[in-house]
């Protein structure tokens, strides 16, 4: 589904990290609590509902890794998963908060988003966050007030389409272009799209070998 090539040799390294042991460490609900930052790390963001949990699952191969939730805004916490330690290749994947639903408590939102603006803006061994967005909906206004936060902060990202099994052949090929076009136009945003699907497996081979890429060293 990605226009980028992986080498056989970068997905199966994607394959291994992702296939060896990935443990909950912590909840961190704010910044004292955070692990020392003695290791690459990759965030995952995007809007509640966008099937993060989902996807995280998906990619480590688990059902129930990261929790999913009928009740969008559920995850208060930055989650941190450890990977690589059979490899020798200790990270971090990181799962924030969802952003975006309407119906939380204002005082939390707040609490989150400067939880979150301040951990991206102060994290030197975070290599990129991987910023989900659904597929059948395209940008939303809140993402690109994300996207703006990040390129203020200098903080490198790249766009994940999820849930892509849900669009035609047809409607797939629009919210890709669509998603590229607007991605050029945001400085800190990596200029690959990466299309996938949880359920279908789409794009997970290309996620992990990206992944296993930026934690390398």
């Amino acid at each position: 589904m990605s226009e980028e090539t992986y080498s056989d040799e970068d997905l199966n390294r994607g394959r291994l990290l992702f296939a060896g042991p990935v443990e909950f460490i912590k909840g961190a609900v704010s910044l004292e609590t955070l692990p020392t930052a003695d290791r690459p790390e990759v965030a995952f963001a995007g809007r509640s509902n966008v099937g993060k949990s989902s996807l995280i699952n998906a990619l480590t191969g688990r059902k129930s890794l990261a929790r999913t939730s009928n009740t969008p805004g559920r995850t208060q916490e930055l989650n941190y998963f450890e990977m690589g330690r059979e490899l020798d290749q200790l990270s971090y994947l990181v799962d924030l908060p969802g952003y975006g639903y309407a119906k939380i408590e204002r005082k939390k939102v707040q609490a989150w988003t400067k939880l979150v603006k301040t951990y991206l803006r102060g994290r030197p061994n975070l290599r990129r966050v991987m910023l989900l967005i659904d597929s059948r909906h395209g940008l939303k206004e809140n993402d690109r007030e994300i996207m703006k936060m990040l390129d203020e902060a200098a903080v490198n990202y790249q766009i994940v389409l999820t849930k892509l099994d849900k669009l035609n052949k047809a409607e797939q090929e629009k919210i890709i272009a669509k998603t590229e076009a607007d991605a050029k136009t945001f400085i800190a945003c990596h200029p690959l799209v990466m299309p996938s699907s949880s359920e279908k497996g789409w794009g997970l081979p290309e996620l992990r070998a990206e992944v296993a890429s930026l934690t390398s060293s």
